[in-house]
């Protein structure tokens, strides 16, 4: 039975990912800021945490990982988006986002590998962006911050794979997820901008976060043994137009 350890994983994307490996027979631990979301999740271990807290986050982990037996898969969900340019940006908005988005990957990484090493090896799946790979408009700390992931998730690939620990990454697009509400509810009409992001993707609908964690649970599992520092795409053709 894989032991798995999600951040971010009360809400989105993150609890797309628990359900899913809680489904293929998994230990699920999840860590998340929200405590209310938290205590609704499902999942064998529960612990709040900001990903950014370097130390409370070690010892989120070391906690967790104590009480799954171990560790064989991590996943790096937590995230946020923020709006602007870079003239309009907010330099605290910058930064909380930079340390969510980025930090928080960096951290997660940071605690999760000595317990991966003791395990013999696993794997970790950091979720960026397709606004790693392009740009959009209004959003210059998001896409800052997902390139970023999507670079330093090569780098550990490339320091940590002949440890036998797998790094990769999935580049969600527009994913129907309370991620995204605020840019809805904050448009003049918010079913049009719906419609907008519905029309990014060749199939005309927004991305699931189903889809998304079946593609994290494709990254973490055998099958993907040989998969090492990709940018996995899941975006509804977004990026190819």
């Amino acid at each position: 039975m894989r032991r798995v350890l999600i951040t971010g994983g009360a809400s989105g994307i993150g609890a797309a990912c628990a359900d899913r490996f809680e489904a293929d027979g998994c230990t699920v631990a999840v860590l998340d800021r929200n405590a209310g979301l938290l205590s609704e999740s499902g999942a064998a271990v529960k612990r709040t945490c900001d990903v950014t807290d370097a130390d409370a986050l070690a010892s989120a982990f070391d906690e967790a990982v104590a009480e799954l037996g171990g560790l064989d898969v991590v996943v790096a969900a937590a995230g946020i988006a923020a709006r602007g340019t870079v003239a309009d940006t907010d330099p605290v908005d910058w930064d909380r986002t930079l340390a969510v988005n980025l930090r928080g990957v960096y951290l997660t990484g940071r605690a999760a590998i000595p317990h991966l090493r003791a395990a013999g090896g696993g794997a970790i799946v950091n979720i960026a962006s397709q606004l790693g790979l392009v740009a959009a408009a209004n959003a210059a700390a998001y896409c800052a911050s997902k390139g970023a992931v999507i670079s330093l998730t090569r780098a550990m690939a490339i320091d940590h794979g002949p440890e036998g620990i797998r790094v990769n990454c999935v580049c969600p697009g527009p994913t129907d997820t309370p991620l995204l509400e605020p840019y809805f509810g904050g448009a003049t009409d918010p079913a049009a901008e719906r419609r907008a992001y519905e029309a990014m993707q060749l199939h005309g609908r927004l991305v699931t976060a189903e889809e998304i964690a079946d593609s994290v649970a494709y990254l973490a599992s055998p099958g993907a043994s040989s998969t090492m520092g990709a940018a996995l795409v899941v975006d509804g053709g977004y990026i190819v137009r």
